[in-house]
């Protein structure tokens, strides 16, 4: 959304206006694939006139309303072991300066490690009905692990309420279920499930406070987004939603 219209393909290099971090996010990608992780564009250059340059990656991204495919517990299974194998070559690689990074929808807790903190489909690439990449680094920030995981959490599931869910999931779908089947495929440990619905609450605020500093900068494209979601009664409703369910996502993680 942030870049819309604005990213460009030609022959197998994307161009896209580059963050003001992109060469520390440049560093990171390079470092990611001396660790062995192949699922992350490879960057080329920055130039002169502030784009960046990146390998395309090869396959499919669903986009809303999403389709069947994308909504299969095979895929959500395969999100989960992806966003597991970036945090374990991600371990490995020494953080950058703090200023480097985006604060946006980074971990307010901080953390060891670089997340992606925007694991939703439209960043995910697809191939054989399985998740192989990530793209779209322009948020990554140090956290903890669990923090990318109720982000990605919050589109997969979809951690939404269903009237807000509807909208971009069609076809009916088991939170809890599949809220399990996100921990399992990662790997959560015992004390991370415990903990999941309440970061998936933390992730959803900050959620909120990233659109409404759009809002309030007038950014036509989060604000037609905000109308077409219902506004911030939609928010308050997911807000109540969560809440509401806290103890059954709990016992489906740990029961």
């Amino acid at each position: 959304m942030a870049n819309a219209g604005a990213v460009t393909l030609r022959g197998d290099v994307v161009r896209r206006p580059a963050p003001a971090n992109a060469k520390a996010i440049h560093d990171h990608l390079r470092a990611l694939r001396r660790q062995g992780f192949d699922g992350a564009p490879r960057p080329l250059r920055i130039t002169a006139d502030g784009r960046e340059e990146l390998g395309f990656v090869p396959g499919d991204v669903a986009l809303p309303p999403f389709p069947a495919w994308v909504l299969t517990d095979e895929a959500l299974a395969s999100v989960g072991r992806l966003l597991r194998r970036l945090h374990e070559a991600s371990a490995a690689i020494p953080l950058a300066p703090a200023a480097a990074w985006s604060r946006e929808l980074s971990d307010p807790a901080g953390g060891p490690l670089l997340c992606h903190n925007d694991v939703c489909p439209e960043n995910v690439v697809f191939r054989d009905g399985r998740a192989v990449a990530l793209i779209d680094f322009d948020l990554a920030a140090p956290g903890r692990p669990i923090w990318d995981v109720a982000m990605a959490a919050r589109y997969w599931v979809p951690m939404r309420d269903p009237e807000t869910a509807r909208r971009t999931h069609p076809q009916p779908l088991d939170p809890a279920a599949r809220l399990r089947l996100l921990a399992d495929s990662y790997g959560l440990s015992g004390a991370e499930r415990a903990e999941l619905p309440l970061v998936i609450e933390e992730a959803t605020a900050a959620g909120r406070a990233f659109v409404a500093a759009r809002v309030d900068r007038g950014d036509a494209t989060y604000l037609a987004a905000l109308a077409r979601s219902g506004g911030w009664a939609g928010w308050d409703r997911l807000r109540s939603w969560l809440e509401a369910n806290r103890r059954r996502f709990t016992a489906a993680l740990t029961e």
